[in-house]
């Protein structure tokens, strides 16, 4: 659909729900603002792992929607919000600076969510309890679905410790009584022991459980694009399929090499994929340009 120099980020009318699928370049604060309440079925999250904590960060102030303000709303123990954010400087006062780059993303997404809405955040297992205790206190621990490990088998290994092979990807819905969830339409996995099942069931396969075993992108892969995070199709296809329909509208505003928004046109569904990295956007406009607008704001 080509690449457009673009509207200006005040320009509210970017988005719309009959529109074409978007590919954005800008800082998704800057941007989000202008998506309205409850636009998307599922938000597919994976920002920066803080394994370092030297992050460029934005302290924004965000304000709910018509639900109340942050700081009311009962999260983990029926404590406030505040009160949470409190509790974790005490243990680490490091993670205050990861929090305030974290926590009004987590808000958008919320605000964003459908009410039939489901949130995947991916990290690793050095902030995954952090924002655990965070998403309870937005979303409700009520909210709460799963947390998936993705384990894998690839990379060094370390000598001085069990070798760390997986991320952790925890889900939350919009709402527990109403969220979206179609397991009969996610691919299915080999059993571990075929010969303790029926040849019938062996043939078809199981569902996946909270753990996926699922190979990264392979370095000499026709998946690959050189992007350094960029995550396996396959991974994505089981969320996307799982937690939305075709024709519904998903958003990723970490979205680097596009992974989420292919999955999404290959599955028929609607994207919006967010980026401030003008070489993650290069990428996406040469994946995505023939299913997508790309704006550079």
């Amino acid at each position: 659909m080509g690449s457009l120099a673009g509207p200006s980020p005040d320009d509210a009318a970017l988005w719309r729900a009959d529109g074409p699928n978007l590919v954005i370049q800008a800082e998704n604060l800057d941007f989000l603002g202008q998506l309205p309440d409850a636009a998307f079925t599922v938000i597919y999250l994976d920002p920066p792992f803080n394994t370092g904590r030297a992050q460029t960060r934005q302290n924004t102030t965000s304000v709910r929607s018509a639900t109340g303000g942050a700081g009311t709303r009962s999260g983990f123990g029926g404590r406030s919000y505040q009160a949470i954010k409190g509790e974790l400087h005490r243990y680490d006062d490091a993670f205050t600076d990861y929090w305030s780059f974290l926590e009004p993303r987590l808000m958008e997404a919320w605000r964003l969510l459908a009410e039939d809405g489901t949130l995947y955040l991916h990290l690793d297992y050095r902030e995954v309890h952090y924002a655990k205790v965070m998403l309870d206190a937005i979303f409700g621990r009520d909210c709460f679905l799963n947390e998936i490990i993705w384990a894998y088998d690839y990379g060094a290994r370390s000598r001085s410790r069990w070798p760390t092979k997986h991320d952790n990807i925890l889900v939350y819905v919009k709402n527990p009584a109403a969220y979206h969830f179609d397991s009969a339409t996610v691919d299915r996995e080999p059993y571990m022991a075929p010969g303790l099942v029926t040849a019938e069931k062996a043939a078809l396969g199981k569902l996946p459980t909270d753990v996926w075993w699922h190979t990264i992108v392979s370095p000499t892969g026709k998946e690959k694009t050189g992007y350094p995070t960029q995550k396996p199709e396959g991974l994505l296809r089981r969320m996307v399929a799982a937690s939305s329909r075709p024709g519904d509208w998903l958003l990723d505003f970490f979205a680097g090499s596009g992974t989420f928004g292919a999955v999404a046109a290959s599955t028929d569904r609607r994207f919006v994929c967010v980026d401030q990295n003008p070489a993650a956007v290069d990428i996406m406009e040469s994946r995505l340009s023939q299913a997508a607008q790309v704006v550079r704001l």
